[in-house]
Protein backbone atom coordinates (compact mmCIF):
# COMPACT_ATOMS: atom_id res chain seq x y z
CA UNK A 1 0.00 0.00 0.00
CA UNK A 2 2.85 2.40 0.32
CA UNK A 3 2.93 5.21 2.85
CA UNK A 4 -0.11 5.99 5.00
CA UNK A 5 -0.60 9.38 3.38
CA UNK A 6 -0.17 8.15 -0.24
CA UNK A 7 -3.89 8.27 -1.02
CA UNK A 8 -4.20 11.95 -0.06
CA UNK A 9 -2.56 13.11 -3.32
CA UNK A 10 0.45 14.70 -1.56
CA UNK A 11 4.02 13.96 -2.37
CA UNK A 12 6.05 12.60 0.50
CA UNK A 13 8.10 15.37 2.07
CA UNK A 14 11.79 14.85 2.11
CA UNK A 15 13.03 13.91 5.55
CA UNK A 16 14.91 16.70 7.19
CA UNK A 17 18.42 15.84 8.29
CA UNK A 18 18.98 16.93 11.86
CA UNK A 19 22.28 18.66 12.50
CA UNK A 20 23.84 18.72 15.93
CA UNK A 21 23.79 22.08 17.70
CA UNK A 22 27.31 23.04 18.80
CA UNK A 23 27.66 22.55 22.53
CA UNK A 24 27.97 25.73 24.55
CA UNK A 25 31.29 26.07 26.29
CA UNK A 26 31.04 25.20 29.99
CA UNK A 27 30.52 28.28 32.12
CA UNK A 28 33.53 29.53 34.02
CA UNK A 29 33.29 28.57 37.70
CA UNK A 30 32.57 31.55 39.90
CA UNK A 31 35.64 32.99 41.57
CA UNK A 32 36.13 31.82 45.16
CA UNK A 33 34.82 34.23 47.76
CA UNK A 34 37.44 36.47 49.32
CA UNK A 35 38.84 35.09 52.59
CA UNK A 36 37.12 36.34 55.70
CA UNK A 37 40.30 38.23 56.63
CA UNK A 38 40.47 40.19 53.36
CA UNK A 39 38.82 43.22 54.94
CA UNK A 40 40.70 43.00 58.25
CA UNK A 41 40.69 46.16 60.38
CA UNK A 42 42.41 46.91 63.67
CA UNK A 43 40.33 46.20 66.82
CA UNK A 44 40.41 49.83 67.99
CA UNK A 45 41.14 53.19 66.41
CA UNK A 46 44.80 52.65 67.30
CA UNK A 47 46.50 52.29 63.91
CA UNK A 48 50.10 51.88 65.07
CA UNK A 49 50.07 48.19 66.01
CA UNK A 50 52.70 47.26 63.43
CA UNK A 51 54.92 50.31 63.95
CA UNK A 52 58.06 49.21 65.83
CA UNK A 53 59.31 51.30 68.68
CA UNK A 54 56.04 53.10 69.45
CA UNK A 55 55.67 53.43 73.22
CA UNK A 56 52.06 54.67 73.21
CA UNK A 57 50.44 51.74 71.37
CA UNK A 58 50.48 48.95 73.95
CA UNK A 59 49.55 49.01 77.64
CA UNK A 60 52.19 47.37 79.83
CA UNK A 61 51.55 45.79 83.21
CA UNK A 62 52.72 47.39 86.46
CA UNK A 63 56.22 46.29 85.45
CA UNK A 64 56.12 49.10 82.89
CA UNK A 65 57.87 47.21 80.10
CA UNK A 66 56.34 47.33 76.60
CA UNK A 67 57.06 43.62 76.20
CA UNK A 68 54.61 42.74 79.01
CA UNK A 69 51.72 43.91 76.79
CA UNK A 70 52.66 41.54 73.97
CA UNK A 71 52.03 37.86 73.27
CA UNK A 72 54.12 35.07 74.79
CA UNK A 73 55.98 34.27 78.02
CA UNK A 74 56.35 37.97 78.72
CA UNK A 75 55.06 38.16 82.28
CA UNK A 76 55.90 36.95 85.77
CA UNK A 77 53.39 35.47 88.20
CA UNK A 78 53.52 34.25 91.80
CA UNK A 79 53.04 30.47 91.77
CA UNK A 80 53.07 28.94 95.24
CA UNK A 81 55.29 31.67 96.60
CA UNK A 82 57.71 31.52 93.69
CA UNK A 83 57.97 34.05 90.87
CA UNK A 84 57.75 32.26 87.55
CA UNK A 85 57.26 33.16 83.91
CA UNK A 86 53.62 33.48 82.84
CA UNK A 87 52.12 33.24 79.36
CA UNK A 88 50.04 36.10 77.91
CA UNK A 89 47.79 34.82 75.13
CA UNK A 90 46.95 38.13 73.45
CA UNK A 91 48.04 41.74 73.12
CA UNK A 92 47.00 44.68 75.31
CA UNK A 93 46.18 47.79 73.27
CA UNK A 94 46.32 51.17 75.02
CA UNK A 95 43.60 53.80 74.56
CA UNK A 96 43.98 56.67 72.11
CA UNK A 97 41.44 58.95 73.78
CA UNK A 98 40.26 59.48 77.37
CA UNK A 99 37.66 61.68 79.00
CA UNK A 100 38.38 64.20 81.77
CA UNK A 101 38.14 61.43 84.39
CA UNK A 102 40.73 59.35 82.51
CA UNK A 103 38.25 56.79 81.20
CA UNK A 104 38.97 55.45 77.70
CA UNK A 105 36.72 56.65 74.90
CA UNK A 106 37.97 54.15 72.32
CA UNK A 107 35.35 51.95 70.68
CA UNK A 108 36.23 48.26 70.29
CA UNK A 109 35.68 46.96 66.76
CA UNK A 110 35.16 43.56 65.13
CA UNK A 111 38.23 42.94 62.98
CA UNK A 112 36.44 40.87 60.32
CA UNK A 113 33.07 39.55 59.22
CA UNK A 114 31.58 37.01 61.60
CA UNK A 115 28.97 36.21 64.20
CA UNK A 116 28.94 37.05 67.89
CA UNK A 117 29.38 33.70 69.66
CA UNK A 118 29.36 34.94 73.25
CA UNK A 119 28.96 38.07 75.36
CA UNK A 120 29.89 38.16 79.05
CA UNK A 121 28.18 41.14 80.62
CA UNK A 122 29.20 40.48 84.24
CA UNK A 123 32.68 41.80 84.95
CA UNK A 124 33.22 39.65 88.04
CA UNK A 125 32.54 36.39 86.19
CA UNK A 126 35.87 36.19 84.37
CA UNK A 127 39.47 37.33 84.45
CA UNK A 128 38.58 38.73 81.01
CA UNK A 129 36.00 40.99 82.70
CA UNK A 130 33.26 41.95 80.27
CA UNK A 131 34.20 40.33 76.97
CA UNK A 132 32.94 39.45 73.50
CA UNK A 133 33.87 36.47 71.34
CA UNK A 134 33.28 36.57 67.57
CA UNK A 135 33.39 33.47 65.32
CA UNK A 136 34.78 33.77 61.79
CA UNK A 137 34.35 31.26 58.96
CA UNK A 138 37.89 30.53 57.77
CA UNK A 139 38.51 27.82 55.11
CA UNK A 140 40.26 25.80 57.83
CA UNK A 141 37.23 26.00 60.13
CA UNK A 142 35.82 28.40 62.70
CA UNK A 143 38.39 30.83 64.10
CA UNK A 144 37.63 33.14 67.03
CA UNK A 145 38.59 36.66 67.99
CA UNK A 146 38.21 37.82 71.60
CA UNK A 147 37.86 41.34 73.00
CA UNK A 148 38.28 41.64 76.78
CA UNK A 149 38.19 44.08 79.74
CA UNK A 150 35.40 46.09 78.15
CA UNK A 151 33.67 48.90 80.04
CA UNK A 152 30.45 48.01 78.24
CA UNK A 153 29.23 45.77 75.44
CA UNK A 154 27.16 46.80 72.40
CA UNK A 155 26.19 43.47 70.80
CA UNK A 156 24.23 40.34 71.59
CA UNK A 157 24.98 36.68 70.97
CA UNK A 158 24.03 35.74 67.41
CA UNK A 159 24.54 39.22 65.97
CA UNK A 160 26.19 39.31 62.54
CA UNK A 161 29.12 41.71 62.40
CA UNK A 162 31.26 43.21 59.65
CA UNK A 163 34.74 44.76 59.84
CA UNK A 164 34.57 47.83 62.06
CA UNK A 165 31.29 46.85 63.77
CA UNK A 166 31.26 48.35 67.29
CA UNK A 167 31.35 45.60 69.92
CA UNK A 168 31.73 47.77 73.00
CA UNK A 169 33.87 50.33 74.77
CA UNK A 170 37.42 49.87 76.06
CA UNK A 171 37.66 49.55 79.82
CA UNK A 172 39.38 47.94 82.80
CA UNK A 173 36.94 45.24 83.97
CA UNK A 174 38.22 41.94 85.41
CA UNK A 175 38.01 39.75 88.50
CA UNK A 176 41.25 41.39 89.62
CA UNK A 177 42.08 45.07 89.91
CA UNK A 178 43.14 46.90 86.75
CA UNK A 179 43.69 50.60 87.53
CA UNK A 180 41.89 53.00 85.20
CA UNK A 181 45.31 54.36 84.25
CA UNK A 182 46.10 50.94 82.75
CA UNK A 183 42.74 50.39 81.01
CA UNK A 184 43.19 48.58 77.70
CA UNK A 185 41.76 46.11 75.19
CA UNK A 186 43.02 42.55 75.49
CA UNK A 187 42.75 41.10 71.99
CA UNK A 188 43.13 37.45 70.95
CA UNK A 189 42.77 35.41 67.77
CA UNK A 190 42.89 31.63 67.66
CA UNK A 191 41.15 28.26 67.60
CA UNK A 192 38.74 26.32 69.81
CA UNK A 193 40.13 23.19 71.44
CA UNK A 194 36.96 21.09 71.88
CA UNK A 195 33.34 21.59 70.81
CA UNK A 196 32.28 19.51 73.82
CA UNK A 197 34.14 21.66 76.36
CA UNK A 198 30.93 22.87 78.00
CA UNK A 199 29.99 19.27 78.86
CA UNK A 200 33.41 18.67 80.42
CA UNK A 201 33.18 21.93 82.40
CA UNK A 202 29.70 21.16 83.70
CA UNK A 203 30.85 17.67 84.62
CA UNK A 204 33.55 19.21 86.82
CA UNK A 205 30.79 21.22 88.57
CA UNK A 206 32.72 24.43 87.92
CA UNK A 207 31.19 27.90 87.83
CA UNK A 208 30.55 30.31 86.28
CA UNK A 209 30.07 28.72 82.90
CA UNK A 210 30.92 30.55 79.69
CA UNK A 211 29.85 27.70 77.43
CA UNK A 212 32.41 26.95 74.73
CA UNK A 213 33.93 30.43 75.07
CA UNK A 214 35.82 29.86 78.32
CA UNK A 215 39.45 30.91 78.17
CA UNK A 216 40.60 27.32 78.77
CA UNK A 217 38.96 26.31 75.49
CA UNK A 218 40.24 29.23 73.40
CA UNK A 219 43.86 28.95 72.29
CA UNK A 220 45.43 32.05 70.79
CA UNK A 221 48.23 32.64 68.32
CA UNK A 222 50.30 35.83 68.20
CA UNK A 223 47.85 38.54 67.05
CA UNK A 224 50.59 40.83 65.76
CA UNK A 225 52.11 38.08 63.65
CA UNK A 226 48.64 37.26 62.32
CA UNK A 227 47.90 40.90 61.41
CA UNK A 228 51.32 41.35 59.84
CA UNK A 229 50.86 38.24 57.68
CA UNK A 230 47.45 39.45 56.55
CA UNK A 231 48.89 42.81 55.55
CA UNK A 232 51.38 40.96 53.35
CA UNK A 233 48.95 38.35 51.97
CA UNK A 234 45.34 39.43 51.44
CA UNK A 235 44.42 35.79 50.64
CA UNK A 236 45.66 34.64 54.04
CA UNK A 237 44.02 31.55 55.52
CA UNK A 238 44.41 30.44 59.11
CA UNK A 239 46.02 27.23 57.90
CA UNK A 240 48.92 29.41 56.74
CA UNK A 241 49.24 30.91 60.21
CA UNK A 242 49.37 27.56 62.02
CA UNK A 243 51.73 26.10 59.41
CA UNK A 244 54.16 28.96 60.09
CA UNK A 245 53.95 28.67 63.89
CA UNK A 246 56.97 27.03 65.47
CA UNK A 247 56.47 23.64 67.13
CA UNK A 248 57.58 23.93 70.77
CA UNK A 249 57.01 20.31 71.80
CA UNK A 250 55.52 17.03 70.60
CA UNK A 251 53.44 14.66 72.70
CA UNK A 252 52.48 11.07 72.05
CA UNK A 253 48.96 10.52 73.40
CA UNK A 254 46.79 7.46 73.98
CA UNK A 255 43.34 7.90 72.44
CA UNK A 256 40.39 5.73 71.52
CA UNK A 257 39.25 7.86 68.58
CA UNK A 258 40.14 10.93 66.56
CA UNK A 259 40.06 14.02 68.83
CA UNK A 260 37.27 16.49 68.12
CA UNK A 261 39.88 19.14 67.30
CA UNK A 262 41.16 17.24 64.27
CA UNK A 263 37.63 16.36 63.17
CA UNK A 264 36.88 20.08 62.91
CA UNK A 265 40.26 21.23 61.64
CA UNK A 266 40.85 18.35 59.25
CA UNK A 267 43.68 20.07 57.37
CA UNK A 268 45.84 19.89 60.51
CA UNK A 269 45.85 16.06 60.41
CA UNK A 270 48.67 14.35 58.53
CA UNK A 271 48.70 10.96 56.87
CA UNK A 272 46.45 7.96 57.39
CA UNK A 273 43.20 8.14 59.38
CA UNK A 274 43.37 7.54 63.12
CA UNK A 275 41.54 4.41 64.32
CA UNK A 276 42.57 4.40 67.94
CA UNK A 277 45.80 3.63 69.77
CA UNK A 278 48.31 6.48 69.96
CA UNK A 279 48.72 9.72 68.08
CA UNK A 280 51.53 12.24 68.04
CA UNK A 281 50.69 15.93 68.19
CA UNK A 282 52.90 18.97 67.63
CA UNK A 283 52.03 21.93 69.88
CA UNK A 284 52.93 25.61 69.97
CA UNK A 285 54.47 27.10 73.12
CA UNK A 286 51.03 27.73 74.66
CA UNK A 287 49.57 24.43 73.52
CA UNK A 288 47.81 25.12 70.22
CA UNK A 289 47.70 21.76 68.38
CA UNK A 290 49.53 22.54 65.13
CA UNK A 291 49.36 19.08 63.56
CA UNK A 292 48.60 15.47 64.42
CA UNK A 293 49.33 12.03 62.98
CA UNK A 294 49.28 8.35 63.88
CA UNK A 295 52.12 7.68 66.33
CA UNK A 296 55.07 5.55 65.35
CA UNK A 297 55.63 2.39 67.36
CA UNK A 298 58.73 3.78 69.06
CA UNK A 299 56.81 6.92 70.05
CA UNK A 300 53.90 4.96 71.52
CA UNK A 301 56.39 2.98 73.64
CA UNK A 302 57.36 6.21 75.44
CA UNK A 303 54.07 6.19 77.36
CA UNK A 304 54.90 4.28 80.53
CA UNK A 305 52.14 5.68 82.71
CA UNK A 306 49.35 8.14 82.18
CA UNK A 307 47.92 9.27 78.85
CA UNK A 308 50.85 11.12 77.31
CA UNK A 309 54.61 11.44 77.07
CA UNK A 310 56.99 14.00 75.59
CA UNK A 311 58.47 12.94 72.26
CA UNK A 312 60.52 16.08 71.74
CA UNK A 313 60.83 19.64 73.08
CA UNK A 314 62.49 22.69 71.55
CA UNK A 315 64.13 24.65 74.34
CA UNK A 316 64.70 27.73 72.19
CA UNK A 317 61.04 27.89 71.16
CA UNK A 318 59.80 27.31 74.71
CA UNK A 319 62.01 30.11 75.97
CA UNK A 320 60.83 31.11 79.45
CA UNK A 321 58.11 28.43 79.11
CA UNK A 322 55.40 30.48 80.77
CA UNK A 323 52.60 28.04 79.89
CA UNK A 324 54.46 25.22 81.69
CA UNK A 325 52.74 22.50 79.66
CA UNK A 326 55.96 20.51 79.55
CA UNK A 327 58.68 20.76 82.17
CA UNK A 328 62.41 19.93 82.20
CA UNK A 329 63.10 16.71 84.05
CA UNK A 330 66.83 16.14 84.39
CA UNK A 331 68.14 15.86 80.86
CA UNK A 332 64.65 15.10 79.55
CA UNK A 333 61.16 16.61 79.56
CA UNK A 334 57.91 15.55 81.22
CA UNK A 335 54.24 16.50 80.86
CA UNK A 336 53.36 19.12 83.48
CA UNK A 337 50.06 19.41 85.33
CA UNK A 338 48.89 22.06 82.86
CA UNK A 339 49.92 19.81 79.97
CA UNK A 340 47.98 16.87 81.41
CA UNK A 341 44.90 19.07 81.65
CA UNK A 342 45.37 20.20 78.05
CA UNK A 343 45.50 16.56 76.95
CA UNK A 344 42.37 15.77 78.96
CA UNK A 345 40.49 18.59 77.24
CA UNK A 346 41.81 17.61 73.82
CA UNK A 347 40.56 14.03 74.22
CA UNK A 348 37.23 14.68 75.92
Amino acid sequence: MGYLCAGCGRRRAKEKVKTATPASPPPHPPPPPPPVWAGLVFPTEQQGLLEPGREDVFQPTAAGTRKSALYGSVRTANRGGRLMASFHEGIDIAPVRRDRQGRPLDEVLAVAEGKVAYVNKVAGNSTYGKYVVVEHDDPMGVVYTLYAHLADTAVMRGDAVTPGHVLGLMGNTATYSIPMSRAHLHFEVGVMLNSRFDRWYDGQKLKPSHGLCHGWNLLGVDPLDFIDRQRTDKRLKFDDVLAATAVAFELVIKAESMPDYFRRYTSRWRGEPFKGGSLTVGFSENGVPLWGRVAEEAEAALIIKGRAAVVAAEKEVLGRNGARLVLPSGTDWSVGASGAKRVELLLY
